[in-house]
């Protein structure tokens, strides 16, 4: 271990230093720029502390290794989110403090700060950011917990902040979407989209990832094994958001035959090509355009999964079958969707009571 001028930068001093990495070997790390030499010593010990996973080291120091963990692991926008949080809601005030010495009282008082503190509009932060961005700090310390043996989470000792979202289930019915549809007919790629999202259920990433080649028509069958976004003017695919989601739908004869010959006018498609080239942005300006002017109401692009769904209860379909359409599992289905089910329980009670001989 050595902090010395750098002699290739006047006034600015080197530092190098030695450390087992995590397979045993010897390895050396140089770092350069520092304007003092305690900055270069304080860097080398926190260094050290992180090849070694003490958590003596600052929180800021194993955010890094948290980092290093968890972005590889997590869809893109996901880790961009994070990272937002992390830089400018938890550094600020933790960055200097000892993971082992961070204690509930401290997050007690981020809590408060945070309650108090006002968004970009001049207001306070909501309830539900709030518990995001708690949730946040509560996953770094379980993360320790978990892989480097911090023993407990003070954060969970401090309780959470905000509170969840409720999420306003809307959906149209068979008839206002029909009615919405006619208005898309003016532009066919509109129209297309929105048959696909509305008869099949599936999500917006997952419709805007469709190849050519997802496409079977003889068993009028549509593969979903990719979902997409756009993240800083680029254009991603990624895996779909569970495993689950990995799935082949059938579609109904009309709407197999719709996208044959919508597919078939597409000018020399491949079949990796994306059938629907547009982002989700797109899909808001036409969902607002056909709802102002059909005057079905306002829903979002995700409410037509729930439109589908609610289809399907309607038809009498099981929360299994539909579990296994819409790519998640029949538990979260019935949790969600209960209150659309026809309520069986009446029915339930006459058959104990044939049962018994009454």
């Amino acid at each position: 271990m050595s902090v010395n001028k750098d002699p290739s930068k006047n006034g600015q001093w080197l530092v190098s230093v030695r450390y087992q990495d995590y397979t045993g070997q010897i390895k050396q790390k140089c770092k350069r720029g520092f304007k003092t030499k305690r900055e270069g010593l304080e860097w080398e010990r926190e260094f050290i502390k992180k090849s070694q996973t003490n958590l003596d080291m600052t929180f800021k120091s194993f955010v890094e290794i948290y980092a290093e963990d968890t972005k590889h692991r997590v869809k893109q926008n996901t880790w961009r989110t994070k990272e937002s949080i992390i830089e400018n809601k938890l550094l600020p005030y933790f960055k200097d403090k000892k993971m082992d010495e961070i204690k509930p009282a401290d997050i007690i008082k981020w809590q408060n700060q945070m309650m108090k503190r006002k968004g970009n509009n001049g207001k306070p932060m909501s309830p539900v950011y709030l518990k995001t961005i708690h949730n946040q700090l509560s996953a770094i310390f379980n993360h320790a917990i978990r892989y480097y043996e911090l023993p407990s989470n003070p954060a969970q000792k401090a309780g959470n902040m905000g509170k969840e979202k409720t999420k306003e289930m809307l959906f149209w019915t068979k008839e206002e979407y029909l009615q919405f549809s006619e208005a898309m007919m003016d532009k066919p790629m509109s129209y297309y989209i929105y048959e696909v999202l509305y008869w099949t259920g599936i999500r917006s990433g997952e419709l805007l990832a469709l190849t050519k080649g997802d496409f079977n028509f003889e068993k009028s069958t549509l593969r979903i094994n990719k979902s997409y976004q756009r993240i800083s003017g680029e254009d991603i695919i990624t895996d779909p958001k569970t495993p689950k989601s990995n799935r082949i739908i059938s579609m109904p004869d009309f709407l197999s035959e719709e996208l044959q010959e919508y597919i078939n006018s597409l000018y020399k498609v491949k079949n990796d090509d994306r059938i629907f080239p547009v982002t989700k942005s797109y899909l808001q300006n036409e969902m607002t355009r056909g709802c102002k002017e059909t005057g079905v109401k306002k829903i979002r692009n995700h409410d037509l999964r729930h439109s589908h769904c609610s289809l399907l209860i309607n038809m009498g379909f099981s929360a299994v079958a539909i579990a296994d359409r819409l790519g998640h599992e029949s538990i979260d289905i019935t949790y969600r969707y209960a209150h659309l089910f026809p309520t069986k329980q009446g029915e339930i009670a006459d058959k104990l009571s044939i049962e018994r001989g009454f």
